[in-house]
């Protein structure tokens, strides 16, 4: 009897698992079903009708996009940048829509209010320094020793007006909150500073560093202090600098954005040029010019320029020329400058048109920028290389070339190590 029922527990444990195979299949095919189940419409409804959930357009907001997937869905869609730090957008997702400055935080706003009193005080010190300044301006020159001095002790005073604009909001709160957010008026003085700062900070420090990997310097120019942020768009890319950039991508001309950090509107002249073109005739490079415009205003706050829409005759002197590299040859850098001309006056064209007449084989920089007047203020770079559009293009522009392939002389053995051929007779 005991055998029997020993043979028996196999048995219900077969049907048991055939009876939840059973069940899970019936759930299987449940899912083919055109009716839907009552538990599946309440939960529908419960997440369609709840009001904490975001609709789906909020979450292209650009003051609330805090994946990077939702940040190049925004970018892809709607052409904007997210506004301010991820960590920013990702805290104003559950917080609720107070004003900055009405923040109910009792230290917060006692902190305001000191900084409110501080701001008064240095409002104060500026009317005093301006009455000062036109004081001395009213002041003939012989009461301070010569027109020499009083300029001197007036470029002092401006200078100091300058910095106690600055010390007057750089800590406000709203000021710095605007600034991150990208809303920042740069006729200002204050967001000036703080855009020339971040600029320090990170990006010329990078921009420092390509152009001594590159040996920009003293390749190109013996000396270079950039004081303008210069950025790079071929389409929609921004081209960072030293990156390389497909020949087909530079064939049309980019788009530059030329920001200055001194007050005021004034004339900048742009040149483009290849310091990498080889000369076989004397086994050494010589220098091309690929665009050369003149007389192109820029202020603070005006800084986009797009290089094709720049009108011929009037301001460009060398239309875009596409930059290429023959098969064979070393990658080529590919400089731009950017030279503020002298008291904002304007730059003779016939001259230039002359210059690049006679250095059409070897340009040289320095002597346009004696022709121009300018300083050499901005600088940004990047390289092209042989690739599979590269014939192409050249074809296009009209430029020979494109069937040649360079190859690299074989350096002759030294005499010591050359075999001698009377000992193999």
């Amino acid at each position: 009897m005991a055998s029997q029922f020993q043979l028996a527990v196999p048995v219900r444990r077969c049907l048991r698992c055939s009876m939840g195979r059973a069940s899970s299949y019936a759930l299987g095919i449940r899912a083919f079903w055109a009716s839907a189940n009552v538990r599946t419409e309440a939960s529908i409804e419960n997440i369609s009708s709840n009001p904490n959930i975001p609709p789906p357009g909020r979450l292209l907001d650009p003051n609330t996009v805090a994946t990077p997937r939702l940040e190049r869905r925004l970018l892809r869609e709607t052409r904007q940048q997210p506004i301010g730090s991820r960590r920013r957008r990702a805290a104003l997702q559950s917080s609720s829509n107070i004003p900055f400055e009405q923040l109910p935080y009792q230290c917060f706003q006692e902190a305001r209010s000191l900084l409110q009193a501080d701001r008064v005080n240095k409002l104060n010190q500026i009317e005093e320094e301006r009455r000062r300044i036109a004081k001395i301006q009213a002041t003939p020159a012989e009461h301070f020793g010569g027109e020499y001095v009083k300029k001197g002790r007036l470029v002092r005073m401006q200078k100091y007006l300058e910095e106690l604009k600055i010390l007057a909001d750089i800590n406000d709160p709203v000021i710095k909150k605007r600034f991150e957010d990208g809303e920042g008026d740069m006729n200002r003085p204050i967001y000036r500073y703080l855009a020339d700062r971040q600029w320090r900070q990170q990006r010329r420090l990078i921009l420092m560093q390509r152009i001594n990997q590159m040996h920009i310097v003293p390749d190109v120019v013996s000396y270079l202090d950039p004081t303008a942020e210069v950025k790079m768009l071929f389409g929609r890319r921004n081209v960072q600098p030293g990156d390389f950039v497909e020949s087909q991508n530079s064939e049309t001309p980019p788009r530059l954005s030329i920001q200055v950090f001194d007050k005021g509107e004034r004339f900048v002249s742009i040149v483009v040029i290849d310091p990498d073109v080889p000369n076989v005739e004397t086994d050494s490079f010589d220098s091309r010019c690929h665009f050369l415009a003149v007389n192109v205003r820029i202020s603070p706050s005006s800084t986009f320029v797009s290089l094709a829409q720049i009108p011929d005759g009037s301001h460009t002197i060398r239309p875009w020329l596409p930059p290429h590299a023959q098969k064979g040859s070393p990658y080529h850098r590919l400089v731009v400058f950017i030279l503020e001309q002298k008291d904002g006056q304007r730059s003779d064209l016939q001259d230039l048109k002359r210059m690049l007449e006679t250095q059409a084989a070897r340009f040289n920089i320095q002597s346009c920028m004696d022709r121009i007047h300018g300083k050499l203020t901005g600088i940004h770079l990047f390289r092209t290389k042989w690739d599979d559009g590269t014939a192409g293009v050249m074809q296009r522009a009209g430029i020979k070339g494109a069937d040649i392939e360079l190859k690299r002389k074989k350096p002759e053995k030294l005499p010591y190590k050359k075999k001698n051929p009377e000992r193999y007779r």
